[in-house]
């Protein structure tokens, strides 16, 4: 990505030419409290991200974004797994706050468009998307091990390298939980990725909702396209409701009572998803469990990788996979 003059990263006047041993090479993204540069580390040559925070449109008494504030605190708690985004430094520097992370080259969303085409069926390979699945349910099982909801897992917020490597990142929104679910905000989770309790005004709500949005990501990952596109909240539950079918008590007890639970809703029956989204054979089972629409029975991140998908092959679920290795694979097996 090139820089605009007034954003070129080697220039003095904003004053980060001299960040000790980490250097920027260019803004590669622009998000709600700052910009995030690629960096080097001059040291080691290896490849960082810098988030630069912009610290005067803060709400905490130091100065600091409190999603910030939790984001840098879980990160800490969630370091020890290899399916999260590794936070290597925080660097207070003339009145910023820097957070250095280890740098991958793609998000999940820039990584499938290189490499599949919904109008022509070209699909990533199924050895590579299993493997892009069982890493993101490992990291949200190591998330929920620890009582931590992300809140916002969609395609541009899961990384991924080269190899293949699967990384989650992003936890502005990410919250502890508590038992029993206390209330939380609504305004948590990209449109298409969001859980339908959260959709029908559930405020009470638990890390199911984290498991919902990995059955859209998986299908999106296996069919090359998200599952349900809708343009505003009514739409996508409607989208959602006529494949998964419209829910009520006997299938999800309370469900009617919801806030934005309406009596006319359609009475959709639920449908076949493999002839309505092309989501076939043992990846179908795997979301469909997580896109059971009554949470308390959506497959948690841990059972969702027993499920035969993952436990089936001979090789290790969570061997990186390049794109070239899985078509490779993909062609030995035809």
């Amino acid at each position: 990505m090139s820089s605009t003059p007034q954003d070129d990263p080697n220039q003095n006047n904003d004053d980060m030419s001299d960040l000790g041993k980490y250097k920027r090479v260019e803004i590669i993204g622009e998000g709600a409290y700052g910009v995030v540069y690629k960096g080097i580390n001059t040291e080691t040559g290896e490849q960082v991200a810098i988030k630069k925070i912009r610290l005067h449109e803060c709400s905490t008494s130091e100065g600091v974004p409190r999603a910030v504030v939790r984001e840098v605190g879980l990160l800490k708690e969630l370091s020890e797994s290899p399916f999260i985004v590794s936070l290597l430094s925080v660097i207070g520097y003339r009145g910023r706050l820097l957070l250095v992370f280890e740098f991958l080259s793609y998000d999940l969303k820039t990584y499938m468009d290189e490499r599949t085409d919904p109008k022509t069926g070209l699909r990533l390979p199924e050895i590579s998307a299993r493997s892009l699945s069982s890493q993101l349910l490992s990291g949200v099982k190591h998330c929920h091990a620890r009582r931590v909801i992300h809140r916002d897992l969609k395609p541009h917020n899961i990384l991924v390298s080269t190899d293949g490597r699967v990384k989650i990142a992003d936890f502005g929104l990410a919250r502890l939980t508590s038992l029993p679910n206390r209330p939380y905000t609504r305004e948590v989770v990209t449109l298409w990725y969001r859980s339908p309790e959260i959709l029908l005004g559930c405020l009470e709500y638990g890390m199911s909702v984290d498991c919902w949005s990995c059955g859209c990501v998986i299908g999106e990952i296996v069919t090359g396209r998200p599952l349900f596109t809708g343009q505003s909240e009514i739409d996508q539950i409607i989208k959602i409701m006529r494949v998964m079918g419209t829910p009520d008590d006997g299938v999800w007890e309370g469900v009617e009572k919801m806030p934005y639970w309406q009596d006319r809703f359609p009475k959709f029956a639920k449908l076949d998803i493999e002839k309505t989204n092309g989501l076939g054979g043992r990846p179908k089972e795997v979301v469909e469990g997580l896109l059971r629409m009554n949470p308390r029975k959506r497959l948690s991140a841990h059972d969702a990788l027993k499920e035969k998908w993952f436990t089936e092959t001979s090789s290790d679920i969570h061997r990186t996979v390049t794109y070239d290795e899985g078509i490779e694979e993909q062609q030995k097996g035809t």
